[in-house]
């Protein structure tokens, strides 16, 4: 598999990629990976993408809202 190496980061962007690597509980090697596909190809999951990332992926706490379905109740013939 290819691999890129780059030089002369600022500080500033290693300090936010390794805090983004930590908030998603991944090495800083696969959240760069996340970054450039993201950026290049688009936002899907990569072909090693377990089921633990994807429940790790799932918004957390109380902030998060779940919207209901606008046509909820339905009737109901018996």
């Amino acid at each position: 598999m290819p691999q890129l190496l780059v030089r002369d980061i600022e500080p500033a962007v290693v300090k936010k990629l390794r805090s983004s690597a930590a908030v998603q509980g991944v090495s800083v090697e696969e959240a760069h990976r996340r970054l450039l596909r993201a950026a290049l190809v688009g936002n899907r999951p990569g072909p090693k993408r377990n089921f633990v990332e994807y429940l790790r992926s799932i918004p957390q706490g109380e902030e998060v809202e779940f919207p209901r379905a606008s046509d909820l109740p339905r009737p109901v013939t018996l």
